[in-house]
């Protein structure tokens, strides 16, 4: 087994208070979690429905990135605030704030301030701006399914412009929709290709590898040298079903330099081990790279997918926390962070 660095974004912390009242009182929070069950169907398997053992909080993650010897966790709110009608979100920021604090070179801070439109951009640039300034926010998650418009929603470009100023990368939900009651529309790839014309510097992080998009989200990212692809989420998949994995990074692999691709959780935190250990091994058939041409993953691969690459976009130190290398430096990330 390896022992490199290990880095995953998307990990989503539930107030647990808030999610009871939610719960047991809109009639869409049913609806919702049924549409869950249907993305952890394939990401995570039959078994794995209704998540983490354990309430998804910080105590219990960093329980599991012990056992994963995960070392740095990005941490943010869950919002689904469209379940009760726009009146309270799943967690806040100063929830997270008060989760991460007792683990503070462990678990950092990754910022969601929307619904930006539905709740008004200045709203939004503002709580960004402080999140960074005053919080250390390291990133900040778009999710547009629950706005009002698509990611290249012309209102949108002065929160852009503060990310590009910040330079704070942004992680975008791209792809299908995977809950209810929101529509996939506002989150296909291409509504990216805008959005990177006029903002060249912007920093974005498209999780999920935009399913069922894969494709169409890898060649933006050919064209657009500041797009990462993310795994968040799909690696489950990935590593249930690994051909699946292989061709999506194979291709992407054909189109972007391997320093592009990071990899994040969006799961129930007690899957990180079994993720983290298939990307820690993960190969490329002989057969896929004499049939397809895809190039043999190389164990600087791994390293980058692992953590080095989340490290330079974020400026993150890349000491070992956990496992048998915690008391030594792994290879220095050079930060492209300002």
């Amino acid at each position: 087994m390896s022992d490199h660095f290990v880095a995953m974004t998307e990990c989503h912390f539930m107030n647990p208070q808030t999610m009871m009242e939610v719960v047991n009182y809109y009639p869409n929070a049913k609806r919702w979690w049924k549409s869950v069950d249907g993305v952890l169907r394939a990401w995570t398997g039959p078994e794995g429905i209704r998540g983490t053992k354990g309430l998804p909080v910080a105590e219990t993650l960093v329980r599991y990135m012990d056992e994963a010897e995960v070392d740095v966790a990005f941490c943010l709110r869950e919002g689904m605030m469209d379940v009760s009608g726009g009146v309270v979100s799943f967690s806040t920021n100063q929830f997270m704030l008060e989760q991460i604090k007792p683990y503070p070179d462990r678990l950092y801070l990754e910022a969601m301030v929307g619904p930006i439109l539905r709740r008004g951009v200045e709203h939004a640039v503002w709580e960004l701006e402080f999140l960074v300034e005053e919080h250390g926010a390291r990133l900040c998650k778009v999710y547009q399914p629950e706005d009002i418009g698509p990611l290249d929603d012309p209102r949108m470009w002065p929160f852009y412009e503060k990310a590009c100023e910040l330079d704070i990368p942004l992680t975008i939900h791209t792809g299908m929709a995977y809950t209810c009651p929101q529509p996939s529309v506002h989150t296909h790839p291409n509504t990216l290709d805008r959005v990177l014309l006029d903002f060249p510097d912007l920093k974005v992080i498209a999780y999920h590898m935009a399913w069922p998009h894969t494709e169409e989200l890898i060649g933006l990212a050919g064209k657009h040298p500041n797009l990462y692809l993310s795994l968040s989420g799909v690696i489950g998949w990935y590593q249930r079903s690994p051909y699946r994995g292989y061709h999506a990074i194979g291709t992407a692999l054909q189109w972007v330099e391997p320093e592009r691709i990071v990899w994040g959780l969006d799961l129930p935190f007690h899957d990180a081990k079994r993720v983290a250990d298939w990307l820690r091994t993960l190969e490329m058939p002989e057969e896929l790279q004499e049939k397809w041409g895809y190039e043999p993953i190389t164990d600087e691969m791994r390293a980058g997918f692992l953590g080095l690459n989340l490290a330079r976009l974020t400026g993150i130190d890349t000491t070992r926390r956990v496992g048998k290398g915690a008391k030594r430096k792994s290879p220095k990330a050079k930060s492209e962070k300002k």
